[in-house]
Order: structure tokens, then C-alpha cells, then sequence
């Protein structure tokens, strides 16, 4: 494989030259060296690279470039090669522009012109950049091929879990000839999807999430037997504890059963977070945050299934699915929750298969042209609708009250009143789902008159509120009667003198930061200032043992 590409673009052919120069004299070795000369030109570079296979670690454009300006060349860049990193170089009187930019096109970092000497002003940040783009798995496995049927959950299964954990892959299905292929080679037949094939030509045959994140570069074996804080979620609130804990220099591993963001993570646009003006996608706000934790120094276990909390004197020990075990001096709990199950006659059946929970955002494509029907009126289902738009023929959001602003932000339903493809149905719930091999028609109650009618359709995506996944913390910490996680109040059966403190559950040493603590506000800012402010109460905690 050739060594992936740093592609500047400069319309200044002495700037341009010099860019290059400094740029070749560092990272020549490792890196190709791409130089144009205009937006358009860069862009045909890139379209060049694409079709070749290769890869891209860093985009520096020029902010002042006649017909297209550096920003503008930055967001369509975005689409061939969303992983590389982007850098726009600016004149002084340009930095509120570099800044609008970081939320335009996720600016990873902006430079001032001209940055003499290199060694300080530039190099520095360029090694930084390089560096969080090599930690990405692109890198590692850049061909991984999937196989597998387009109506199977356990071929859905898959891709979502490489989606969420932000790993590209190429689809293929399995009555496609290179899908045949593929199968053909691995020795494997049509019923045993689905087939994954990394890079290196290893075939994984139904694989297991930890096989599966093994395979592809995501850490699932811990590194060390004791830290000084356990944060057990990977959602805004487990994040933010992550970022917190390593920066103030605890010993911090994040431990995630599935893939980093949790619900956040799917959210195709967050358009109310602080300092985001322009929105974030959820997948974007992850990757930040992720890159943010593992640069401070956090270790981060994906994959993997905490199924018990122990207390042992001053040490808390997290059990694993498997048998193993970590322990430590303090755990930040910040689960997060899992959205409802629809229980209507053949949903469950039907789940992958045209019934999906949450956004999944893998088939949106699939969905062009055809009906969507969204179940649920908080934010989640109108940031899922704002985003099915833009491919379905029509959405249609179903929820059981009259008037769709008593659950939903009011910006985000102003935007659905302004799209023409989207409908709310009042007083509306799904009460059956039918189909063979996936979903072909769903049937519609409407809860004031009683009256029913079928819809055609084969896609169902469900936001029907969130619930706890907290019963492996039975008898372990006290929780409310709907598995929220209690804090700041003095259990029964309390050891210290001293009352718990505000995050503090009913075991001391154990923190709850985010949508599992009971009463908290299902935001995502607020988690994550959760997630900060269990940080600051985990110092004062083991500053008193």
C-alpha cells in the first residue's frame, strides 16, 4: 500500500511552494506530498485518490482562494475523505473565519500565516493531527469487506457496530458476484453470514462484537489490573469523565459494551450543544471527545460487557461478561439508557429487519424513495426525521399526544414544520408489524377513536422513551423503581460519617454521572458536565481515604 497522501492547496504559487517545502522536509519519509494550486484542482486530486484506493491523513487549505475559498474547498472534501484531518491556513485578519470554520467543517486546526520557524509554529501541530488520524482504525484496516444478506439482523448487527465505532467498510451482498466471491474464498456458504474479511485476508464467520473489535484495531484486553477510576459508558457523561480523569492525571480506562457516543452518538445532527452554532453531528462529537481522552492518556475497552460491581475494603472491582476483571479505587457508572422495546405482535421478530431502535444511520440510503414511519416525539426521533428526509420519499412521526412541542425542543420543531416530506401523526401508535423475510406493513391505532389502518412499508425506526440497563446492580446500589441509580442520599446501610456526596451513589467511591442517575436532565451537555463534575468529587474522595 503507498503511503498515504497530506494534499495542501494554496492559489500563492511562493506560498504554495513553501508549504510543500517544510511539509516533504518532515514527513516525506511517510507521507506523499500533494500540492494544487485551486480548490477545483484539489478536489480533482482527491477524486483521483479515491478511485485509487489511497488514503488521505491531511487537508491545509488556503482561506483566501478566489471561486472557492479554503472553507468551501474543506466542506466538499469532507465528503471523499471524511477521516482526514483539516487544517486552514489564515491571515491574521481572517481568524474569526478559522473560527466559524471549526463548526462549518469540523476544523481540526487553523494557522496562521506565515508560521516561521516550522519547529514551533507548525510541526507541532501537524504531529498532533497525524498522530490522532493514525489512531483511527481507517488506517489499520482500510479494505475490510462485510458479506451478507440485506434483509439479516445479524448482518445489520455488523455494520452498525463498525458504523458507531466510526470503521469504514465495503458492503457487499451475498447474491452479488464479488459477495460470491468473497464466500467462495473464505470456504464459507450463503447461510452463514455474515462473512467479515479484514485487510489482512483473515475471514471472520458470524463473528462475535469483541471478534469483530478485535479485528479491526479497537482495544478489548485491558492493559493493566488496577487504575485509579473505572469509567463504565462511553455516552457524553463517560466521555467527559474520561477527558477529566486522565487530563487531571488519574489512572482512567473507559469501558464500552458496544461503541463509543452511546444514543448521542447516533444523533445525525445536534444542532443545541454549546459552542456548536451550526449543530455537530453525534459521530462527530464522539470522535472529538474519544481522540480527546485516548490524548490525555485514557485507555479506552470497547466491546466489552461489565456484568457486576464489587466492593472489596477501599477497592471497587468491575466483573466482566467473561470472567474477568478490573478493579480500582473509584468507578464513574455512567451506562447511560436503552430505548424501549416496541411490545406489538411481530416486532420483536422483525427486529434488523425493517424494525430498527434508534437512528440507524447505515440505512438511510436504502430508504431512498420509499415511506419511513418514526415512533416517538422526543429529540432523538426529530433529529432521525430531520435526517430520513433528506432520502425517503416521505417520513411520517407517529406519537400517542396531540401536539408534538410537548416532548421536542422548539428549533428542532419549527425545522420539521418546514419540510415538506415529513408529517406528524397525532394520537398515534404502532399496535402490530407483519412481513416474511422484513418488515412489509405496520398497523396504525388511533388512540382517541380506537380505529385502525394498515400502512405499507419497510422501515420502522422506534424512540419510545429510554429505561436503565441496570439490573446487574441489584442489591449492589440503590435505585429508584425504574432502575435509575440513586445519589447524594444517605442509605441505610451508609458506612461513612459523612453524607455521600452530590454524584455519589449509596456505595462510596461509586459515581453516577448522566442519563442513568435518577433525576438527572436527559441532555447532552448537561452528561457531560456530569461526567466532569464526578471527576472533581472522585479527587475529593480519594483525597480523604
Amino acid at each position: 500500500m503507498s503511503n498515504p497522501a497530506i494534499l495542501t492547496v494554496d492559489d500563492d504559487p511562493a506560498v504554495s511552494r513553501a508549504v510543500a517545502r517544510d511539509l516533504r522536509r518532515q514527513y516525506g519519509e511517510n507521507y506523499r506530498i500533494v500540492r494544487a494550486s485551486s480548490g477545483s484542482e484539489a478536489l480533482d486530486a482527491l477524486r483521483e485518490l479515491k478511485l485509487r484506493g489511497d488514503r488521505v491523513a491531511l487537508l491545509v487549505a488556503d482561506y483566501r482562494m478566489p471561486q472557492m475559498n479554503g472553507i468551501q474547498f474543506l466542506e466538499e472534501a469532507m465528503d471523499l475523505f471524511p477521516l482526514a484531518r483539516r487544517v486552514l491556513l489564515t491571515a491574521y485578519a481572517d481568524t474569526d473565519a478559522a473560527i466559524n470554520a471549526i463548526n462549518v467543517v469540523d476544523l481540526d486546526h487553523y494557522l496562521l500565516k506565515p508560521w516561521n520557524p516550522p519547529e514551533q509554529n507548525l510541526y507541532p501541530v501537524v504531529d498532533g493531527l497525524l498522530e490522532s488520524w493514525l489512531s483511527v482504525p481507517d488506517t489499520a484496516a482500510p479494505e475490510l469487506r462485510v458479506v451478507g444478506h440485506r434483509w439479516s439482523a445479524p448482518s445489520f448487527k455488523v455494520r452498525d457496530f463498525l458504523a458507531r465505532n466510526l470503521v469504514p467498510y465495503r458492503w457487499h451482498l451475498a447474491d452479488d458476484p464479488e459477495g460470491a466471491r468473497l464466500l467462495v474464498a473464505a470456504g464459507v456458504d450463503a447461510t452463514q453470514v455474515p462473512l467479515v474479511v479484514t485487510a489482512e485476508g483473515k475471514s471472520l464467520v458470524q463473528p462475535s462484537e469483541a471478534e469483530l473489535a478485535a479485528s479491526v484495531g479497537l482495544t478489548i484486553t485491558p492493559a493493566n489490573d488496577f487504575y485509579d477510576v473505572i469509567v463504565i459508558g462511553a455516552g457524553p457523561a463517560g466521555l467527559g469523565a474520561a477527558v477529566y480523569g486522565a487530563s487531571e492525571g488519574l489512572r482512567t480506562v473507559l469501558v464500552e459494551r458496544r461503541a463509543t457516543g452511546g444514543q448521542a452518538g447516533q444523533s445525525s445532527r445536534i444542532e443545541n450543544y454549546l459552542g456548536f452554532p451550526d449543530g455537530v453531528s453525534g459521530a462527530q462529537l464522539t470522535d472529538r471527545a474519544r481522540r480527546q481522552a485516548v490524548k490525555f492518556g485514557a485507555e479506552l475497552l470497547t466491546a466489552r460487557e461489565v456484568v457486576g460491581l464489587e466492593n472489596v475494603g477501599a477497592t471497587r472491582v468491575v466483573h466482566f461478561s467473561d470472567g474477568s476483571r478490573i478493579a480500582a479505587h473509584a468507578v464513574v457508572l455512567a451506562t447511560g439508557v436503552s430505548y424501549r422495546l416496541l411490545d406489538v405482535p411481530g416486532c420483536a421478530d422483525l427486529t434488523g429487519r425493517g424494525v430498527f431502535y434508534g437512528s440507524a444511520a447505515t440505512e438511510a440510503v436504502s430508504c431512498a424513495g420509499q415511506d419511513v414511519y418514526i415512533v416517538g416525539g422526543a429529540n432523538s426521533a426529530g433529529q432521525a426525521a430531520v435526517y430520513f428526509s433528506r432520502y425517503a420519499s416521505h417520513v411520517h412521526i407517529l406519537i400517542r399526544g396531540d401536539d408534538i412541542r410537548r416532548s421536542m425542543s422548539s428549533y428542532l420543531a419549527d425545522q420539521l414544520d418546514a419540510i415538506d416530506n415529513v408529517t406528524v401523526h397525532p394520537f398515534s401508535e404502532v399496535c402490530q408489524g407483519e412481513g416474511d423475510e422484513h418488515l412489509e406493513r405496520i398497523t396504525i391505532l388511533n388512540v382517541q377513536t380506537g380505529q385502525t389502518h394498515v400502512v405499507p412499508t419497510e422501515w420502522l425506526f422506534i424512540f419510545i422513551g429510554a429505561e436503565p440497563r441496570t439490573q446487574w446492580l441489584e442489591g449492589v446500589l440503590a435505585r429508584d423503581d425504574k432502575g435509575f441509580v440513586v445519589t447524594g442520599q444517605r442509605a441505610k446501610d451508609w458506612p461513612l460519617p459523612r453524607d455521600p456526596y452530590h454524584l455519589e451513589s449509596s456505595v462510596p467511591g461509586v459515581f453516577v454521572a448522566g442519563d442513568v442517575r435518577a433525576e438527572s436532565v436527559k441532555r447532552v451537555a448537561s452528561a457531560v458536565g456530569e461526567g466532569a463534575m464526578a471527576i472533581s468529587l472522585v479527587h475529593r474522595y480519594l483525597e480523604a481515604q
